[in-house]
């Protein structure tokens, strides 16, 4: 039976940003998040990724996607779209993958909305259309610059300024994804063709990232756009200050340290350790407070770490839990280089301002406030929801 299948090309080097494709928003690698949005479709029904490279390979295995190695040749700065496709689809025929419908999702459109994914498909599968593309309606007037620089206008008439009720709209293609049949279209080797859809989406949805200012106001976006998913994860790291304390000390005439944390953070902590979820303080600082605190409340503990990404990993390996399936949560500056590599970075509500743009949640809770209870309950409410719906797995 033929499938639907999502290929999402995404080559290794870019020229504006380095790295691009696994580049955060939301804490949540581009690549992912494209891989996340095919599989909230209901009509794909295999995502693959086309990749010269090993970590984009990974981190496309880590989140439920196939992969296809992609030639060199394939993924330079000249090689079309179009081309990695064709490749692909190559491949997934030695693989006896009968490619029925291609859906080609870009890794640069951060917010895909699957349900206009699915309208999409629908169309091409009814054969109303041979391809779909999204788009967003627009009113826009159009110019270019003719002879000596001089404004020409594109789509109206420069003579005449009608209103907007008064005006046909035009469609913007927005690049998050095409959808069309995989015969013609190794046929014809390129996107558009026969009888031509469009899938509109929503405008806050269109946004392509070329450019840093794109990254960093899809970063912007992302809490606003982002729907709440359960924090399905094996693990539970922690900051201490400022994540199990206010952040704030009191230092006694003697230059003993005292902190304040929260009875219910306790509470929390325990629940995870009877469900059998490991929990690890991790903290820049080595302080007594820290130490007592991990052994009252019963979990491992790893302080006075100059580099604290370096001994998540290590921790995490010991341990064999994939990064992916760690929840980190963090306040300060410090800790960006564990909420860079683990599957769900989470802030608490008054983290500074580069640890919220780099969370994948930011909590209600502030440091010291149930913060970490918080967060217990996510991961619990996650694994009660897995365990009643047999065969479902939520990528993280």
């Amino acid at each position: 039976m033929s499938e639907v299948v999502a290929i999402i090309p995404a080559r290794g080097g870019s020229k504006g940003i380095e790295r691009k494709n696994l580049r955060r928003v939301g804490g949540i690698a581009l690549v992912a998040r494209a891989i996340v949005a095919a599989q909230r479709c209901t009509e794909v029904d295999r995502v693959v990724v086309s990749t010269d490279d090993t970590e984009i390979a990974n981190v496309a295995r880590e989140w439920g996607a196939d992969v296809v190695q992609r030639p060199t040749d394939l993924a330079g700065d000249e090689a079309s779209s179009e081309s990695a496709l064709l490749h692909a689809l190559d491949v997934l025929e030695e693989r006896r993958v009968d490619v029925g419908i291609l859906a080609f999702l870009q890794a640069t459109s951060p917010f895909i909305d699957p349900e206009a994914l699915c309208e999409a498909v629908q169309l091409v599968r009814s054969r109303r259309r041979d391809t779909v593309f999204s788009a967003v309606e627009t009113y826009g007037f159009l110019w270019s610059r003719g002879a000596g620089a001089a404004a020409t206008a594109i789509n109206h008439d420069a003579s005449r300024r009608p209103r907007r009720q008064d005006r046909e709209p035009h469609f913007l293609e927005t690049g998050a994804f095409y959808v069309m049949r995989a015969k013609a279209f190794r046929a014809v080797g390129h996107r558009f063709f026969g009888s031509i859809g469009i899938a509109e989406v929503p405008a806050r949805t269109a946004i392509e990232i070329d450019t840093h200012d794109e990254l960093a106001l899809a970063r912007a976006m992302a809490p606003l756009l982002d729907a709440v998913a359960p924090i399905d994860v094996d693990a539970v790291v922690t900051d201490f200050d400022g994540v199990h304390t206010d952040d704030t000390v009191t230092v006694t005439e003697d230059g003993e340290e005292a902190v304040r944390v929260s009875r219910s953070d306790g509470m929390g902590t325990a629940l995870l350790r009877r469900a059998g979820v490991p929990v690890l303080i991790l903290s820049t600082e080595k302080n007594p407070v820290v130490s007592a605190r991990a052994a009252k409340l019963q979990v491992e503990v790893r302080q006075g770490v100059d580099d604290k990404a370096a001994s998540l990993r290590a921790w995490a390996d010991a341990a064999s839990i994939p990064l992916s399936r760690i929840a980190y949560l963090g306040n300060d500056v410090n800790d960006l280089g564990c909420l860079e590599i683990v599957g769900w970075p989470v802030a608490v509500c008054d983290a500074h301002p580069l640890v919220v743009a780099s969370a994948r949640a930011v909590l209600e809770c502030g440091g010291g406030e149930g913060a970490v209870r918080e967060l217990a309950d996510l991961v619990l409410r996650a694994r009660e929801r897995t365990a009643s719906i047999p065969h479902e797995r939520t990528p993280s």
